[in-house]
């Protein structure tokens, strides 16, 4: 059963990193089968550690990127830079973490991270225009 609170607070903030586009769309595509899986993520990620006071959403954002990245988890390094217009991680600041990922966790993560940085930036680019 989902903690209304915690739900609410954590679809406020994933609303807020991700953007209305983005969770509406996952939420039109939740199913019965991974209800349980969204309640879990929307109050565990985005309403418990997300939501939590201690570090800004531009820096969780940060962390997030190198942690995925580090683990070499393509897609959601792609929704997290794109997710940082929306945060207020800067392309540099994106450069700087992936920078200690290359230190971290090694250089082929960081080059893969780097590539799909430089493509969500150029789209985010284009789109501008």
């Amino acid at each position: 059963m989902a903690d209304s609170t915690l739900f609410d607070r954590g679809m406020a903030t994933r609303r807020a990193v991700l953007g209305n586009g983005h969770v509406d769309g996952a939420t039109a595509r939740t199913t019965g089968f991974d209800q349980d899986f969204q309640t879990f993520i929307t109050e565990g990620a985005w309403g418990s550690v997300w939501s939590r006071p201690g570090l800004t959403k531009r820096e969780r954002s940060l962390i997030t990127l190198a942690l995925l990245a580090a683990l070499g988890h393509d897609e959601e390094v792609a929704m997290h830079v794109r997710a940082t217009v929306n945060t207020g991680a800067t392309p540099d600041d994106i450069k700087e973490a992936l920078l200690h990922v290359a230190v971290y966790a090694g250089v082929p993560a960081a080059n893969r991270a780097f590539r799909i940085a430089k493509d969500e930036l150029a789209k985010r680019k284009e789109a501008a225009q």
